[in-house]
């Protein structure tokens, strides 16, 4: 076998005592490196699901893949190429650090994953858990927390890969750390969701006392005047996230011809983009003066 051979990831350490490769051919631009002693030929293209497969490599037996990882696995692609790789392994294991892996120490049972390349999967709930569970508490911000489950979440239920109730009563059995905030993510999940930054704008409102809902069609009789990402039907405001997509010139004239159409039926509107949803009190503000003006309006017609 010669490294022309080699089409898959592989441990260095493996294919030079084999003498497959040299030490000098693994630092040349023919390889690339993905963690500690692995390796894959430059020319097969990364993927996270690639990751996960050189992780499986270096793992003990006992870790699980989990989190965003198992999800995109699992077909929801919740990681990038260059996301790091996540795992869990029982409490008291000593793993890592490895750089470009996440390893997080938890109670995990051995029904909670299958096998997978020579390592355990986590399984559609367990992977659940962890996409609620993987950011703690003592280290991050409840909303930050908040808003990243959720979002996940909001993508990983939309795949109905796990029960929504079995999801429920799993977390409320559960008594890990960060549980509680895991349990109030769970209740904010909604599948309606179409895009990550609408998952967390959703979110930022309902910590504020403010109940959008998604995806809410607009008639005129039986014409449909529009579709709203997130809209406070009693006060007539809507709010949606304009991203890159939205920056297409036939996209914006799409949405300039709709918006108007809704405003003439008495539609206010608050677009959010990626800096305004980076300064969450500002967002907010704009949303409640919104709804202000639409209450004034409602007095001055009465």
């Amino acid at each position: 076998m010669r490294a022309s051979d080699l089409t898959d990831v592989f441990r260095g350490s493996e294919a030079r005592a084999a003498g497959v490769v040299t030490d000098y051919q693994l630092r040349t631009a023919q390889f690339r490196r993905l963690f500690q002693d692995v390796y894959v030929p430059s020319g097969i293209p990364v993927t996270h699901e690639l990751r996960c497969r050189g992780a499986a490599l270096i793992v003990p037996p006992e870790a699980v893949l989990t989190g965003r990882s198992a999800a995109t696995v699992q077909g929801v692609e919740l990681a990038g190429p260059n996301d790091p790789v996540e795992f869990v392994v029982p409490e008291g294991h000593r793993f890592g650090p490895i750089r470009g892996l996440r390893v997080r120490r938890t109670e995990v049972t051995r029904s909670e994953s299958t096998e997978w390349h020579g390592i355990r999967l986590a399984t559609p709930l367990r992977t659940a858990i962890d996409l609620l569970l993987r950011h703690s508490p003592r280290t991050h911000a409840r909303t930050t927390v908040l808003r990243t489950g959720v979002a996940d979440l909001d993508a990983y239920l939309r795949a109905n890969l796990v029960s929504r109730a079995e999801l429920e009563q799993s977390l409320q059995r559960r008594r890990n750390r960060g549980v509680v905030v895991a349990r109030q993510a769970e209740s904010l999940a909604d599948t309606r969701a179409e895009s990550r930054p609408e998952s967390e704008v959703r979110v930022l409102l309902r910590l504020n006392d403010l109940a959008p809902t998604p995806q809410v069609e607009v008639h005129d009789g039986e014409q449909l005047l529009g579709r709203l990402d997130l809209a406070l039907e009693h006060e007539r405001v809507a709010i949606e996230y304009d991203g890159r997509w939205h920056n297409t010139r036939k996209q914006a004239r799409y949405d300039r011809s709709r918006r108007a159409r809704l405003e003439h039926a008495g539609w206010t509107f608050v677009i959010v983009d990626a800096d305004k949803l980076a300064q969450p009190e500002e967002l907010i503000k704009e949303v409640l003066a919104a709804i202000r003006y639409r209450r004034r309006l409602s007095r001055i017609a009465s």
